[in-house]
């Protein structure tokens, strides 16, 4: 099993998350945080003051997927997140040992 971390644009979710229900991803963690990488943040004028905005709004998904399926919906991602203009965003692929579904104790592929 592999665990997908993608960090796209708020705006791109609904896209996204359609595309994934597309190909039959049936389940996912979904987390506003804020970060930057190459961006860098951004100056902002509020009230007269120009202040810098180092950390920008992000959504980070977690989905956890067959190895057979996680290539499919990777694909997805990026093409329902991309807009072409710096910080569109990254996905992170890791290995999955084990998962648990605790109301009925099913693991492996069975508890995702």
């Amino acid at each position: 099993m592999k665990k997908i971390e993608a960090i796209i644009k708020p705006f791109k979710l609904e896209e996204v998350k359609e595309a994934l229900a597309e190909i039959g991803v049936e389940g996912m963690t979904v987390t506003e945080v804020k970060g930057f990488g190459r961006q860098k943040g951004h100056t902002e004028i509020y009230r007269g003051s120009e202040y810098t905005v180092d950390f920008l709004p992000k959504i980070k998904l977690e989905i956890v997927l067959s190895d057979e399926k996680y290539t499919d919906a990777v694909a997805a991602i990026i093409k329902a997140a991309r807009t072409g203009k710096i910080g569109d965003g990254k996905i992170f692929v890791l290995p999955v040992e084990d998962a648990v579904r605790i109301r009925t104790n099913e693991r492996a592929e069975a508890a995702v």
